[in-house]
């Protein structure tokens, strides 16, 4: 039971993230930023919440590898240490997101839909970066 609480609460904090960064765009909430053509306060924004993704569904992939749902290397089960599977998920998890996709760790059962989940998410969340942006200059070009 206790792997199902944690994995909801992994969830929360990602969906959490996510919708904060799409409706503020910045870690100051309440003030208004201004944004030129290129915002260090909303890079780093941004590069905190992919982190925040990738460890998070790293976390998730680790927690469902205890439930018999795990990573395949090479298309060959192998065990590794607690330590090792941590790895390779969060490994996984960043490939994943950042779409690059090696092909050389597949998920099993239930993480390939949270694979394809995760890799929706890597591409959806440059549009929102790129429609901030837009957003926080037309604001500054309004009187």
């Amino acid at each position: 039971m206790f792997p199902w609480i944690l994995f909801s609460f992994v969830c929360g904090i990602i969906v959490f993230s996510i919708v904060d960064f799409i409706r503020t765009g910045s870690a100051q909430k309440g003030k208004e930023v201004l944004i030129s053509r290129f915002s260090v306060e909303l890079f780093y924004t941004l590069l905190v919440l992919y982190l925040t993704i990738i460890i998070g569904f790293g976390l998730i992939y680790f927690i469902l590898s205890f439930q018999g749902i795990i990573l395949v290397e090479h298309n060959e089960l192998r065990q590794v240490s607690t330590l090792g599977t941590f790895l390779h998920s969060i490994y996984f998890s960043g490939v994943t997101l950042l779409t690059i996709g090696y092909g050389d760790i597949a998920p099993i059962g239930i993480g390939r839909f949270i694979a394809v989940t995760e890799a929706l998410i890597g591409y959806v969340l440059p549009a929102a970066f790129v429609m901030r942006l837009v957003q926080g200059q037309r604001r500054s070009r309004e009187p």
